[in-house]
């Protein structure tokens, strides 16, 4: 039997039994003035004429969704995706195309306002799957099988179809309008790509952010769903089982650590408030069985969309970690003490947009006007970043229908898929302004 040193453990120390489906809430309708502005738009002439080339690009569409889909993008590893998707972008005639700093793929399409506006409309190149992971489409039958097919493959070639559709027929905007694919947005990426959009790196002050990520068209996300995650990683000498017998041992520090967190933090979340959770996600250390450990660590992760209900858990991790530490030094016989090293590798602002914002009501009213009811969603999502800043953001679906995200078996099914691109452009237009 191998030796297995490394445990993914999947317990979740979850806090509540509602899953994030549960946190949607109906929008009801849209406001009527915001009903007759997108009713306006969707009957003009020229935004017909884009819906329509959407459902004649739909095999175009297609293709580049599975031709991006089979370019892998790791974390941290996205850029080969990156090149294609800029030559993507250019050959579907974006003004300007270029590669940034962290390596977001950004397109601007001048608009006719003198750059006193900008709108992003914006997919995420990323996947979670590891290097080496085989991505090769599979076809069975109307479905498609692939990691990374339906988050967030499918959302590229939206944001690409959208700048075709606008290209085709000249849709002048009132305000700049950036397509991005952007790293990052998965695990450990930690929306580097999405925060230095933001940064003084970025390119330029950004007023309306339009994130195309998940397939369900009728979600809108406009609560961020904020987090942190850590490594903690427990240290010491480490020696044989025996004959060292007596030495700190850090993964009986974990362990104490894993049960004082949880015990304190599953008291924390019954208190009233904002909905928290906290997961161990992953364990390791050690070299066999018959040694004591030299180290001995686990990624943690913890959310809420309120800022002191994180900071609440977070203390609690903090604690329990000091106190684990305090005791398994206490306890040896021999040796030095035990360290023990805290390291922040996810920190996801929460926060919340106001449903009356104009950018929400536009994107119920597209969405209702497409003949499905929207529903307001909190989600760890690209749009966390604007939204924790007061900028309008939101996140929106693809279209079609999907499931499996984040799994070997991920599947995406072109279930009247335009419909997606024709409601994201919809957005777009509305937050963009044609010009006159």
């Amino acid at each position: 039997m191998s030796k297995i040193r490394k445990v993914t453990l999947s317990f979740s120390l979850m806090t509540a039994s509602l899953g994030l489906l549960a946190q949607d809430r109906p929008a009801g309708n849209a406001d009527k003035k915001y009903l007759a502005e997108i009713t306006a738009l969707k009957e003009q002439v020229i935004v017909k004429k884009a819906f329509q080339t959407i459902v004649d690009l739909d095999p175009q569409t297609l293709s580049d969704h599975l031709l991006l889909t089979e370019i892998p993008a790791p974390p941290y590893k996205e850029m080969v995706r990156a090149k294609k998707y800029a030559e993507m972008l250019k050959a579907a005639g974006a003004d300007t195309v270029w590669i940034d700093n962290v390596g977001n793929v950004i397109a601007r399409r001048k608009g006719k306002g003198g750059g006193k506006k900008t709108v992003v409309l914006e997919g995420h190149l990323d996947t979670v799957f590891p290097e080496g992971t085989d991505v090769t489409v599979k076809h069975r039958g109307d479905t498609l099988y692939a990691p990374g097919i339906a988050d967030d493959t499918r959302a590229l070639a939206v944001v690409l179809t959208v700048l075709k559709a606008m290209e085709k027929h000249s849709i002048e905007t009132e305000a700049d309008v950036l397509f991005i694919g952007t790293v990052g947005e998965e695990g450990q990426g930690d929306l580097r790509g999405v925060k230095n959009l933001f940064s003084n790196k970025g390119p330029g002050k950004i007023d309306t952010y339009i994130a195309v990520d998940g397939w369900r068209r009728e979600h809108i996300t406009h609560r961020a769903l904020g987090s942190h995650r850590y490594r903690v990683t427990f240290k010491g000498p480490g020696g044989h089982s025996s004959g060292a017998f007596g030495l700190g041992n850090p993964h009986n520090a974990l362990g104490r650590a894993i049960h004082y967190w949880s015990v304190a933090a599953d008291s924390f979340s019954r208190v009233p408030g904002a909905r928290v959770t906290y997961n161990v996600g992953v364990i390791g250390g050690g070299t066999s069985v018959n040694s004591i450990p030299f180290e001995s660590w686990m990624e943690v992760d913890m959310r809420s969309e309120n800022p002191e209900r994180v900071a609440g858990i977070d203390k609690l991790l903090q604690d329990a970690v000091q106190r684990a530490l305090a005791e398994e030094n206490k306890m040896k016989r021999a040796g030095a003490d035990l360290t023990v090293d805290v390291k922040l590798i996810g920190d996801r602002p929460p926060g919340a947009l106001d449903p009356s914002l104009p950018l929400i009501q536009r994107a119920i009213a597209a969405i209702q006007l497409g003949g499905d009811t929207a529903s307001l969603r909190v989600g760890s999502t690209n749009s966390n970043i604007p939204i924790s800043k007061n900028i309008p953001a939101i996140t929106i679906g693809t279209g079609g229908q999907g499931g499996n995200a984040h799994a070997l078996d991920e599947w995406w099914m072109n279930d009247k898929g335009y419909l997606g691109v024709q409601e994201a452009l919809l957005i777009l237009l509305a937050e963009a302004g044609i010009a006159k």
